[in-house]
């Protein structure tokens, strides 16, 4: 297992076929104002990539963004609705089609309200994770190994948990119902970038 720092774009042909885990770290949490600094991806296969942008980067990035917009290849996230966002504004691609694990905890892990990833990962596959980086400064001019580490957890174990979470939600006869949430995160992504991000359009009021 490996962690390989890229600067402004993820090299050509590291990745295997299949499904990919990705997160993303930011300034802040307003994806207008909040500069997207960090891309994180896996194969699933032991090693973590990231993709790191400097403050003045125009995002071009052709390897990474040829990955997020395939198609045919299935895009691992926890909280999808953020990093599709980011992702989508900062580098013009729609990272789908989606599966998100912390959907399919909260329809799933009914008996918990503790759907981050780290208590997920703890139950699930017994592994420790530390969110201690989790409010660093992502747009420092070097990331430092415990930067890295952080980073790269956040999609080291997303492989293992979709595998998890596609039985749960078929034991549950809840798969149709998460595929169409799924499906939907690319428009409530759009729709937090339109300026809807606080406001449930289909509620009464």
């Amino acid at each position: 297992m490996a962690v390989h720092l890229h600067e402004e774009d993820l090299p050509a042909g590291v990745l295997a076929p299949g499904p990919v885990a990705v997160d993303t770290e930011t300034l802040g949490l307003i994806t207008a104002r909040d500069r997207l600094c960090l891309v994180q991806i896996a194969d699933g296969r032991g090693d973590e990539h990231l993709v790191r942008f400097a403050a003045q980067s125009n995002y071009a990035a052709p390897n990474l963004r040829s990955v997020l917009g395939d198609p045919a290849r299935p895009k691992l996230f926890h909280f999808a609705r953020f990093d599709l966002a980011a992702i989508h504004h900062y580098l013009g691609v729609m990272a789908t089609p989606v599966f998100c694990t912390k959907i399919a905890s909260k329809l799933t892990r009914t008996y918990t309200d503790r759907h981050g990833l780290k208590e997920i990962v703890r139950e699930l596959l017994g592994k420790e994770i530390s969110k201690q980086q989790q409010s660093s400064d992502w747009g420092a001019d070097a990331l430092s190994d415990a930067q890295q580490e952080y980073a790269a957890s956040d999609v080291r174990y997303l492989h293992a948990m979709h595998e998890i979470f596609v039985r749960r939600l078929e034991r549950e006869g809840r798969t149709a119902l998460a595929q169409a949430s799924f499906d939907y995160l690319p428009t409530r992504a759009l729709l937090d970038l339109a300026g809807w991000a606080d406001r449930d359009i289909f509620s009464h009021e």
